[in-house]
């Protein structure tokens, strides 16, 4: 078998389990920018999978944080919702993002939250802690995303209400490239319970 890519391993030593079994076994994640200033998308979102033993990694811009609007505002009277690293087992199917359109939404387990109540322009992690059901989904930066391009530059672009919380593409391209991914694991192993894990990485390289 083929030596896992970089983003793999990392996830292996940290003790979080690694699909290496068949081909569209899609390992989904996400990893953290260390800036901690909300409102941008200087994280990534990324997908990891086999191709006849062959290493397929794809990356996208993204946010893997609340955005400032919801920061200001939260919806919940604890703060505003930032999901914990760490590894969620079967959480993710494909449903409809706000009753909208078809997106990786939390349907098949709790995942953790730090809630973040100081309405400032920093994100505070190892703060209030939550575990539950609180649709912290992984959608699109657009109402439209299958019938509109909305390619956002990252450097440039804010991320507004498109996150209160959520795992939230920067590109609609990125955003169908991943769901394309998931609808082809389905779809090659119809078998299989039709829910992905997602595991959130902080950034590492800039320590190593």
């Amino acid at each position: 078998m083929s030596l896992l890519p970089p983003v793999l391993a990392r996830m292996k030593a940290l003790g979080f389990k690694v699909f290496v079994n068949g081909d569209y076994n899609l390992n989904l994640f996400g990893i953290r920018s260390a800036d901690i200033q909300s409102g941008v998308y200087n994280d990534l979102l990324g997908c990891a999978y086999r191709i006849q033993d062959q290493w397929y990694v794809r990356y996208w811009a993204a946010t893997c944080d609340p955005g400032t609007y919801y920061r200001e505002n939260p919806m919940n009277v604890r703060g505003t919702a930032i999901l914990q690293p760490g590894q969620y087992p079967g959480v993710y199917a494909i449903d409809k993002h706000a009753g909208k359109y078809d997106a990786l939404c939390q349907r098949g387990g709790p995942v953790r939250v730090w809630r973040d109540a100081d309405k400032d322009g920093e994100l505070d992690y190892n703060v209030d802690e939550a575990e539950g059901y609180f649709g912290i989904n992984i959608h699109a930066s657009s109402s439209t995303p299958y019938t509109s391009d909305r390619d956002r530059d990252p450097e440039t672009s804010e991320v507004g209400k498109w996150s209160a919380g959520c795992q939230v593409h920067a590109t609609t391209t990125g955003f169908r490239e991943m769901m394309a991914l998931a609808q082809m694991q389905f779809a090659m192993h119809p078998d299989w319970k039709p829910f992905l894990t997602y595991t959130l990485l902080e950034q590492w390289w800039e320590n190593e």
